[in-house]
């Protein structure tokens, strides 16, 4: 008998779990706490009147884009783009159409999208999410793009779907679609050769992403231990970025104190200054559970643009 998660497109035979020692990971694909259902009232604007009437106006206004193939009668989808725009409706579309324009945009990128077909970048283990939230419940990303990250092996576009990948999967968590998700890039030994990777258009491609093209709330961008080389990789970015998400990017070299004010230190493993008791999955074991949810990225991946 297979059951469906209220925000899957899919049906699965059970809900993707894997056992690590005592601790179950899995995608927490049920109602979000009381704390959170709180935020979502306060930030997000969400009650259950607010909430029906936007799923009903968004509806209307994606009948109204016969080009557009998505799953329309599905409320949950409807909601995963509301929430990031407070439940405005015109918002809502105009995201979702960014999405997929994106998505079309960069089709070489998107085209076949799933974890069966990334298994390098998650065996390099240098993509991370951490399996615990941080104090404001948001998911924790972490990009570790210096000494670990073998680019010979592992080229930027690869770092690009596994983010995809990830985020796509956090679209997914109620919890998630509230309180958003923060991102750590580690650049711990980047190296004169590392940086040469890095290019204009991959730079603003990755912007645009986070700018217009993500139905989630990227709170913070920490960047961590970088070395005076990193200044020639930001320096192609900065040129696309907007106030807001300029403002979101935090620079914290060495110091912990300093990220400790924005991250608490119970939520960060040791080599960040923090008291994390639980281990870190490896990419290798995120990609273990991303896999079950193969059939949902080939349902993600099968709306869109009508191809012209």
């Amino acid at each position: 008998m297979s059951r469906k998660a209220p925000t899957m497109l899919t049906d699965m035979d059970e809900l993707p779990f894997i056992k690590l020692g005592d601790f179950t990971l899995e995608f927490e694909l049920g109602p979000p706490s009381e704390e959170l259902q709180e935020v979502a009232r306060r930030e997000l604007r969400e009650t259950p009147e607010v909430q029906k009437e936007a799923i009903q106006r968004l509806r209307e206004l994606l009948k109204a884009e016969p080009d557009l193939h998505c799953p329309l009668d599905n409320d949950t989808w409807l909601i995963r783009f509301l929430r990031p725009c407070k439940y405005y409706p015109e918002s809502a579309l105009k995201l979702i159409k960014n999405y997929y324009s994106f998505k079309q945009k960069h089709a070489n990128v998107y085209e076949g999208l799933k974890p069966s077909r990334e298994k390098n970048i998650f065996e390099q283990n240098i993509l991370q999410v951490l399996p615990n939230r941080d104090q404001h419940g948001r998911r924790i990303l972490i990009i570790e793009l210096g000494k670990k990250w073998k680019h010979n092996k592992c080229s930027l576009d690869e770092v690009f779907k596994g983010c995809v990948l990830y985020l796509e999967a956090a679209t997914l968590e109620p919890s998630s679609q509230i309180a958003g998700a923060v991102v750590i890039f580690d650049m711990d030994g980047l190296s004169l050769q590392q940086t040469w990777q890095f290019t204009p258009p991959f730079a603003k491609r990755i912007v645009d992403w986070l700018q217009d093209s993500v139905p989630l709330r990227i709170k913070n961008i920490h960047i961590v231990n970088q070395p005076f080389v990193f200044n020639m990789v930001f320096a192609l970015f900065k040129p696309f970025l907007r106030e807001k998400l300029k403002s979101r990017i935090i620079f914290h070299g060495t110091d912990r104190k300093s990220l400790h004010q924005y991250m608490s230190p119970k939520c960060l493993p040791e080599c960040y200054g923090g008291t994390l008791q639980i281990p870190r999955v490896t990419g290798p074991q995120w990609l273990e559970l991303l896999l079950m949810c193969d059939k949902e990225y080939d349902a993600i991946n099968s709306y869109g643009y009508k191809k012209k």
